[in-house]
């Protein structure tokens, strides 16, 4: 007796992802603030544990004379921050079911606008997962030299074991990635206090590459200096990644929406901005030194090298060693999860856009756990290709970065200031909510004109250090959706029919069988054909020789099905050029409105015994569904191991 293969093995995805949840506890995935913060926060607030080395790693290029610069550089970024997050407060308002760059830009400035701004969200997003990832194994190796030599694959498995925690759906995930964000916050505080102590208390704390010497690329004065000074903050700027996740995703709070999604952006900002300023004050203070190349610090080329978070917490933490790993662990823990804020705004984005046909359709469907499984595991995909193809190096990574997320900052911004000013152009809006419309005017104005200018400085100091990869995606992307739309827009005229029209009855209709022998699944599929009532029925074979025609002849006779057999003759062997012929010369010479094929076909139960039948009826599948007026038409035949277990019948009692 043999069970059903569903039945007899554990299901792989159920293991994986869980069982699928019912449409209608939909309601039930609604997040609170809590789990929202470290969903989708935790690329924002993870990025500080990067952007001072940025800026550092930037500023080395001129020696350690030019290092101060990082003051005012960190400044700016702070400036910026409060403002984007501030822009940001109003759009949770403007647009409680959720104001992405791509939903505002196209109700306020066009369909151009608008899609410039999802390439540059697509972009940023794959950025994200790339960047989060890297900068988290970057971490795990700093602690562990021995694993340098294992970066991509490590970044991959991660990347993997992303994809699998949010296919698992978006609460579930949340509560797992809210340990290692609130954990990363709480340690850096820790890491806070313990230097406030010590300072104040007289102690001298030195990086361990305070002594080590910074060799100048070159003597930077005028524009140059000015010019190397923007780049450290373009470089900074990646603080700001992922701010504009939470008003892309407004729909997924708890009621009251708005409010819940603003103050979260709020609690968000004022983390992130102390965060950085504490990192920022404590590399400056222990005088922090870092570089590309081990060799412009001195150190024998290939040498591991401390990232500047790092450095700050083994100095800072001094023989308190458990603290040092313990700040590692949260760190790689919360960079690698930060793209958990990737995995959520991508596969809602590609829906959206698959919901205005400019993407996939399959993309716009959710999985059997309410998530946008397609979407996701597109992400993951395209995101391990970009580290594998730049070798896990972060120093590559990060020089494609942010410049989507100013192109989507500025779109943004620009449509919000449009969204106001209509707003005061409508006489039904009451006088007495003027007065705060000006007010939202006036940040979203300041918001747009800001990011603008950072976006010039990105695109002017990161283009020759390859950002222009990201120049040229953008578009390929943007002409990608256009086509997307003009494909599906032509397959909807093709495929509409006026109403009242009926379905048209095919005035004759033929029906070829194909077979290989009188067997079983043959005689099956014989009969169902007859069912079909066709105009003509005939089966057909291809036989390689007289012999083998011959012998298929005498058993056709034997059995007598009462359809005329026609034998193919193929000398060089081939089965599906004949076939493909005969239909094609059948299909002119009768002249018929309806051709179907029938295509008896093995069911098997086991994986292995899959390539071990049915290839021909693959292959000629694949060839009839170009042909126009023919229909296939398959019929199954389960062998045992495909069959569904009987029912053991119950004893009968002894009598």
């Amino acid at each position: 007796m043999h069970d059903h293969a569903g039945m007899r093995r554990i299901n792989l995805k159920r293991v994986l992802v869980g069982e699928p949840l019912d449409t209608a506890r939909l309601g039930e995935t609604l997040l609170p603030k809590r789990l929202a913060l470290p969903i989708f926060c935790s690329d924002p607030l993870s990025s500080v544990a990067y952007a001072t080395e940025e800026i550092l790693l930037i500023l080395a290029l001129g020696g350690v004379a030019l290092l101060h610069l990082a003051w005012y550089a960190a400044a700016a970024i702070v400036f910026l921050m409060i403002v984007v997050v501030a822009s940001y407060r109003q759009t949770c308002y403007a647009y409680p079911g959720g104001g992405g760059a791509y939903i505002v830009s196209s109700e306020n400035l066009g369909q151009t606008a608008a899609l410039t701004a999802a390439s540059a969200l697509l972009v940023d997003y794959v950025m994200t997962v790339a960047v989060s990832v890297v900068s988290g194994v970057d971490a795990i190796t700093s602690a562990i030299p021995s694993l340098s030599d294992h970066g991509v694959w490590l970044s991959v498995g991660f990347v993997a074991l992303l994809m699998l925690m949010n296919l698992r759906g978006v609460r579930e995930s949340g509560r797992i990635f809210a340990i290692p964000t609130y954990g990363f916050v709480l340690v850096i505080y820790v890491m806070f206090a313990v230097a406030a102590v010590r300072l104040a208390t007289g102690d001298t704390i030195r990086a361990e590459s305070a002594d080590l010497p910074i060799t100048a690329e070159a003597t930077f004065t005028g524009l140059g200096l000015v010019l190397l000074a923007m780049r450290a903050f373009a470089s900074g700027c990646t603080a700001l990644t992922g701010v504009e996740a939470i008003s892309n995703g407004v729909p997924a709070f708890r009621k009251p929406k708005s409010r819940n999604a603003a103050n979260t952006l709020a609690a968000m900002g004022v983390l992130s901005v102390t965060m950085f300023l504490g990192i920022t004050v404590l590399a400056m203070v222990y005088e922090v030194h870092v570089a590309a190349d081990p060799t412009e610090l001195g150190l024998p080329p290939g040498t591991p090298m401390s990232t500047a978070l790092a450095q700050i917490g083994r100095a800072t933490f001094g023989s308190w060693h458990f603290l040092f790993y313990l700040l590692q662990a949260v760190t790689a823990g919360v960079l690698i999860l930060a793209a958990n804020t990737a995995f959520n705004g991508f596969p809602m984005l590609a829906s959206i856009l698959a919901k205005d046909r400019y993407a996939p359709r399959q993309l716009f469907n959710r999985g059997d756990r309410l998530v946008y499984s397609n979407g996701i595991v597109l992400l993951a995909l395209v995101a391990v290709a970009l580290i594998v193809a730049f070798d896990a190096q972060l120093t590559r990574l990060i020089q494609l970065y942010i410049i989507g997320v100013f192109v989507s900052f500025t779109l943004s911004q620009a449509g919000m200031v449009r969204h106001w000013r209509r707003e005061l152009a409508s006489r039904a809006t009451p006088k007495a909510d003027r007065i705060h419309i000006h007010r939202r005017l006036a940040i979203n104005a300041v918001g747009a004109t800001l990011t603008a200018v950072v976006l010039v400085i990105v695109l002017l100091t990161k283009f020759t250090h390859g950002a222009w990869l990201v120049v040229i995606a953008m578009p390929l992307l943007f002409f990608g959706m256009k086509g997307v739309r003009r494909h599906y827009d032509r397959v909807s005229a093709q495929v509409t029919v006026a109403p009242g029209v009926k379905p048209r009855k095919p005035s004759r209709h033929h029906v070829l069988v194909l077979v290989a022998n009188v067997q079983a699944p043959t005689l099956k599929a014989l009969g169902y054909a007859q069912a079909l009532r066709p105009d003509t029925l005939t089966a057909v074979t291809v036989a390689a020789d007289e012999e083998e025609g011959r012998r298929l002849r005498e058993a056709w006779a034997e059995h007598d099905p009462g359809v005329p057999l026609k034998i193919l003759h193929s000398p060089y062997r081939e089965v599906v050029g004949p076939v493909l012929a005969h239909v094609q010369e059948l299909a002119a010479a009768e002249g018929t409105d309806m051709l179907s094929v029938v295509i008896p076909e093995y069911v098997v139960g086991h994986w292995w015994e899959q390539p071990l039948h049915n290839q021909n009826a693959l292959r000629l599948k694949a060839r009839l569904l170009f042909m126009p007026g023919v229909a296939v038409i398959d019929v199954p035949y389960l062998l045992e191991s495909a069959r569904p277990a009987e029912p053991v019948q119950p004893a009968e009692p002894a009598r």
